[in-house]
């Protein structure tokens, strides 16, 4: 995998309080990526990498993620996630994007649609929640906890880390897994515990229904790694739309199988220009 080539475009805009690091490969028709946690826009490069020929796609590093500067009182609720992808179509002159979203960039995608889902052309949701009745996996119950959640980011090494992406992707691909925990900073572990605190499951509460109602209309689909130990496959359904189940992938489907995904999204970008 090439991290570094998929994106030969990158520069910084101010997005309301966050200098957002954005990173932006080939031309045509604007895809919009959200990664999740605890990853970067990186995550996203072997599918740009096959995207890229006929789409202009579009990475961001979410406040407190990679390259992005976030300060510590950042807002993390959804009216700023929402906020925050609304300012960046504006910093980026965008009135309407493809957007494809992951894990906690499906929380800050999904916000944003829910309150402005005629700037969406389609929509294409991997592994993530939005519905309160979701009840938080392991390590986010870890995280949500004062001075335990401290504790496990103290804690944590390099085998230990990706000991536990490989059980949330059993084929997540060796350099990837190196350059997450290259990537794991002081300030990124700040900003995981902060915004997993500020995620009780009932603050999506009316938000699900609304999201639904929302997206009905837009051409949308789901790709969903069903071997994700954090997020029950059952969930993939919820959303509606097109729901293709991969039966071995875990929670990282772009990564494992990278061509499968980035042609699912070719199809319905093509499918809905």
């Amino acid at each position: 995998m090439n991290l570094t080539q998929a994106f030969p475009r990158h520069r910084t805009l101010r997005v309301g309080s966050v200098d957002t690091y954005v990173a932006e490969a080939g031309e045509g028709p604007a895809v919009l990526l959200l990664h999740g946690s605890p990853d970067t826009h990186a995550v996203w490069s072997e599918v740009v990498a096959r995207l890229a020929t006929r789409f202009r796609c579009i990475a961001p590093d979410l406040p407190g993620f990679g390259r992005s500067r976030a300060a510590g009182e950042f807002d993390c609720s959804l009216d700023n996630h929402a906020a925050f992808v609304r300012d960046l179509l504006a910093a980026l002159e965008l009135e309407r994007v493809h957007l494809v979203v992951h894990d906690i960039g499906g929380v800050y995608g999904l916000a944003f649609a829910t309150q402005q889902a005629p700037r969406l052309s389609t929509l294409t949701i991997f592994n993530t929640n939005f519905f309160p009745d979701y009840r938080w996996h392991f390590w986010a119950r870890v995280w949500r906890m004062r001075m335990l959640g401290e504790l496990a980011m103290a804690i944590t090494n390099r085998p230990m880390f990706v000991r536990e992406l490989r059980r949330g992707s059993p084929r997540m691909p060796d350099d990837y897994a190196a350059h997450a925990y290259d990537e794991l900073t002081r300030s990124t572990k700040r900003m995981i515990l902060r915004w997993y605190r500020a995620m009780d499951s009932e603050v999506f509460t009316g938000w699900d229904e609304r999201m639904l109602a929302a997206t009905a209309n837009i051409p949308k689909q789901v790709l969903w790694g069903d071997l994700d130990p954090y997020i029950a496959a059952r969930m993939a359904d919820r959303y509606g739309g097109e729901v293709q189940h991969h039966a071995g992938c875990g929670h990282w489907v772009m990564l494992e199988e990278p061509e499968t995904a980035a042609a699912a999204i070719a199809s319905l970008l093509t499918r809905h220009a």
